[in-house]
């Protein structure tokens, strides 16, 4: 019987559907099974063991990693100590991934790792995984306390009630329509660049697609905060920003009034001091006229798009519920383009998805030549247990979809190569980022087209952005020399100055 006031829950069930029952069990991945928490107060005035120590672990996407170092600033606001996984801690925190069945078995050997790396410790399991399997995380001995991708704001909480009370906990909560964006620590985790998540969930249901389910519905941070958390990281120092989210270009849709993508750039490009600012990735049916305009005109974004295709072939596209063609794609970088001629695309391409013939593949290929991408990221098709695609006939074997994948990879290598060859003997801006590892004396950072470049100084240039000339490719990375004159005025290889 439905309560008086229902509260829309987010059913992950292939398509979306949405269920008001309160009290019915809610469906996670496709696999229906009641959302118990044995959260229970810790027993008064229980002390907590003396040694605080926390080892953190995360797989998958940019979105993950972020979030980890979030969580690790909860765990040293709390007074814990950092240590590195696997070493021996009190505390182990695993964040997941579920985007395929590998990232699945990943997951749960790192759970497993850290059970065995001090038996007597707390094992937290959170993420994508923890949240469509939590029965499964649960039934791996040890595991103490599963939160999936929502109340991470929770951990520390969660774990000292296991620490006192010895109870494991399930935390997972299913999501809900009109859940509000989840407020983490901001943490910025290099001297250089910062990440700035933007928005949270994705309503697509791309029919291979496990993350509609794992992360919920759209949920987008309030614009003022953002602006706020952009203005405070220029005053810190940081000359590059990311934005970051699970589904970014739908960034606004669940506000009210007007909000997107669009307005945001065009406020935070106003910020005082900001230098570059980056879009992590942006769907095909995203790109509006305004947010074309705007990614075209304004040279503080980062002339470096990526776009994901997934398939060149229109019937495959449409299989897997990607509402657009190999012609689009084609015009849609060919419009960009032509505002900012010597950007980089790059895309995400699937290799074997259900019933992809041969002439499909070679279809894939004729589009991303045709638009003369800067690099690809590949990725076999992983059937994902609840998703539409998992039941479709015709699956293609692994033995073609690793020759496709190999294929493809070649091809990505080819295609950043020659992108990278226009801007040999050129100067470019380098944000450096880092020592070279294993090169004393030699530098790494990143162009605003996001080239990897390395070059030697005397100085320790980390965060500075300097000029260098770029003189030679050699393989993912190109090799420069420090300009003298860092600061002068010179092209930007834009056709524009700074």
């Amino acid at each position: 019987m439905a309560t008086d006031n229902p509260v829309p829950y987010w059913n992950p069930a292939p398509g979306g559907v949405f269920t008001e029952d309160n009290n019915e069990k809610r469906q996670v991945a496709g696999k229906e099974q009641a959302i118990a928490s044995s959260c229970q107060p810790p027993a008064a005035n229980l002390p907590l063991p003396p040694s605080n120590r926390v080892a953190l672990v995360s797989l998958g996407c940019k979105v993950n990693q972020n979030e980890l170092e979030a969580i690790k600033h909860l765990f040293l606001a709390a007074g814990y100590q950092v240590v590195p996984f696997p070493q021996e801690a009190d505390v182990y925190v695993v964040h997941t991934c579920t985007v395929t069945h590998i990232s699945d078995r990943k997951s749960r050997q790192l759970i497993r790792r850290a059970t065995r790396a001090n038996p007597e410790a707390v094992v937290a399991v959170t993420g994508c995984y923890a949240q469509v399997a939590p029965a499964e995380v649960l039934a791996i001995p040890g595991v103490d306390v599963v939160v999936g991708t929502r109340d991470r704001h929770r951990l520390v909480e969660l774990v000292t009630k296991a620490r006192v009370g010895g109870v494991p906990v399930n935390a997972v909560r299913p999501h809900e329509l009109g859940e509000t964006f989840e407020e983490l620590p901001l943490v910025e985790i290099s001297r250089t660049r910062a990440f700035l998540k933007i928005q949270e969930g994705c309503q697509e249901f791309c029919t291979y697609c496990i993350v509609p389910y794992a992360r919920g519905p759209l949920r987008s941070r309030e614009p003022q905060a953002i602006l706020a958390e952009v203005r405070r990281l220029v005053a810190a120092g940081y000359l590059e920003i990311v934005l970051t989210g699970v589904h970014t270009g739908a960034y606004g849709r669940d506000l009210p009034g007007d909000s997107d993508l669009a307005g945001l750039l065009r406020q935070l490009v106003q910020v005082p001091g900001l230098r570059r600012l980056r879009i992590s990735s942006i769907d095909p049916l995203d790109f509006t006229p305004e947010l074309k305009a705007v990614l075209v005109g304004e040279e503080v974004i980062c002339p470096h798009f990526h776009i994901p295709l997934q398939s060149g072939d229109d019937v495959i596209l449409q299989k897997m519920g990607r509402r657009y063609t190999g012609r689009y794609y084609q015009e849609l970088i060919a419009s960009l383009r032509s505002g900012r001629p010597r950007a980089a695309f790059t895309s995400d391409v699937m290799v074997g998805f259900p019933g992809e013939t041969e002439e499909q593949f070679q279809q894939t290929i004729a589009v991303l030549k045709a638009a003369a991408l800067a690099g690809l990221h590949v990725f076999p098709f992983s059937p994902r247990r609840g998703t539409a695609a998992a039941a479709m006939s015709d699956q293609v074997s692994p033995e073609v979809k690793k020759e496709r994948e190999r294929r493809l990879l070649q091809l990505g290598y080819y295609l950043a190569r020659q992108y990278a060859r226009q801007f040999l003997n050129a100067t470019r801006e380098v944000l450096v980022e880092r020592p070279r590892p294993g090169q004393p004396g030699f530098y790494e950072g990143h162009t605003d087209n996001y080239l990897t470049v390395a070059f030697p100084a005397a100085d320790d240039l980390t965060g500075q952005l300097v000029r260098v000339r770029l003189l030679e490719l050699q393989g993912g990375l190109i090799s420069g020399r420090l300009e003298k004159n860092v600061t002068g005025e010179q092209e930007n290889g834009f056709g524009k100055r700074k």
